[in-house]
């Protein structure tokens, strides 16, 4: 006789109910025709792409031929086919060589010198006179690796009175004269800038005009301002190598904070220059006693993208015997690029002019002489 058990009945009574049942899978297969054309599509889109890590970014050496070169002197007298292959060498490297630019070699190593003693100034008197977002001017501080903080010093100097101050009362016997002969070297670059800035006017595709560069608050705040700095031998590749990627991530930073036409670059004996751009970059080693001249924002902006911005900076390759200070312009010549056209008069034409001035006049003597016959 089966037993029935009773329901549960009061606080002890609990609804068990049993759960759905579990879906079973079809036993359809894959509609693709072929499973492993499938597994491979998503193996390759599934894997994790190659990327390109800082480290990657900055290959240990990479030369090119050396890039075009400027006589100073000899501008005036370039043909027009001359001078246009330089500017069109000019706009694709975006950097280029000046010699015979008339600057003594004496006077420039003079001011080298002078600098050297800026780099002399005890430590706790440099943080008092450190770069800041309310200073442009100043010691840069140095943030890293304690072997990249005792291998390179940089400062940047410009011709403001509150600079001067502040310097003078850290560098009382020296800062003056180093000042002075900074702001004649600063004249001189500044004329070289010009007559470049006139020779690519005449011989660029495009008009070089300012209304369109930067805009009028950016080319007020900026003015001509130096950056020198202190290369010291690296004793190991690797160590060279971590200090450059430093310092080419703060020009890159210091190329907006400091818009400019051109910077002029003398490199005080060291062994490479480095241009970088958004293509990479490449090294060449400049001739001695030349400038190193290279693209600013301003220019990019004033001749509609034809040259393009880059940035330089001197390289002390790794087992030299001695330390080196390179100086880099920033330089923006007032009311330099304003007039469409520049025009000059060959010597040829001169000579004519003065030979067809000289008939003119004994022409006019013999019509004065038959005119008094006359009377």
């Amino acid at each position: 006789m089966a037993i029935t058990p009773e329901p549960l009945t009061g606080i002890h009574a609990v609804d068990f109910r049993a759960p759905p049942p579990s879906p079973v899978a079809p036993g359809r297969r894959s509609s693709f025709a072929n499973d492993d054309v499938l597994t491979e599509y998503l193996q390759q889109s599934l894997k994790v792409p190659d990327l390109i890590l800082p480290d990657r970014v900055f290959p240990r050496q990479k030369s090119v031929q050396n890039p075009p070169r400027i006589d100073l002197q000899n501008l005036d007298s370039l043909e027009k086919d001359a001078g246009a292959e330089i500017s069109e060498l000019i706009a694709q490297v975006g950097c280029f060589e000046v010699i015979n630019h008339g600057i003594p070699r004496d006077f420039i190593k003079l001011v080298l010198d002078l600098v050297g003693g800026v780099f002399e100034i005890p430590p706790e008197k440099k943080k008092t006179v450190a770069r800041s977002p309310e200073r442009r001017y100043g010691f840069e501080e140095i943030h890293g690796e304690e072997e990249i903080k005792d291998q390179n010093e940089e400062f940047l100097w410009c011709g403001d009175e509150a600079m001067r101050l502040e310097m003078e009362g850290i560098w009382p016997n020296g800062y003056s004269n180093f000042s002075q002969e900074m702001e004649k070297l600063t004249e001189k670059m500044e004329e070289v800038a010009t007559k470049i800035l006139v020779f690519l006017q005449q011989h660029s595709l495009r008009k070089l005009s300012p209304e369109n560069g930067l805009a009028d608050d950016q080319q007020e705040a900026a003015g001509n301002v130096c950056c020198i700095q202190k290369h010291c031998r690296k004793t190991d590749s690797e160590q060279s190598e971590n200090s450059l990627r430093y310092d080419v991530i703060r020009m890159l930073i210091r190329g907006s904070e400091f818009p400019h036409a051109l910077c002029l670059h003398v490199c005080g004996g060291s062994s490479d220059f480095h241009v970088y751009s958004k293509k990479g970059w490449v090294s060449f080693c400049p001739a001695q006693d030349s400038l190193v001249v290279t693209v600013g924002e301003k220019l990019q902006g004033w001749s509609g993208g034809q040259y393009k911005h880059v940035i330089g900076r001197a390289v002390l390759r790794g087992g030299e015997d001695e330390n080196c200070i390179s100086m880099g312009f920033l330089i923006s010549p007032p009311n330099s690029v304003k007039d469409d056209k520049v025009t000059t008069i060959s010597l040829t034409h001169q000579i004519l002019f003065a030979l067809f001035l000289t008939l003119i006049y004994h022409f006019s003597i013999y019509v004065y002489h038959i005119l008094y016959k006359l009377k």
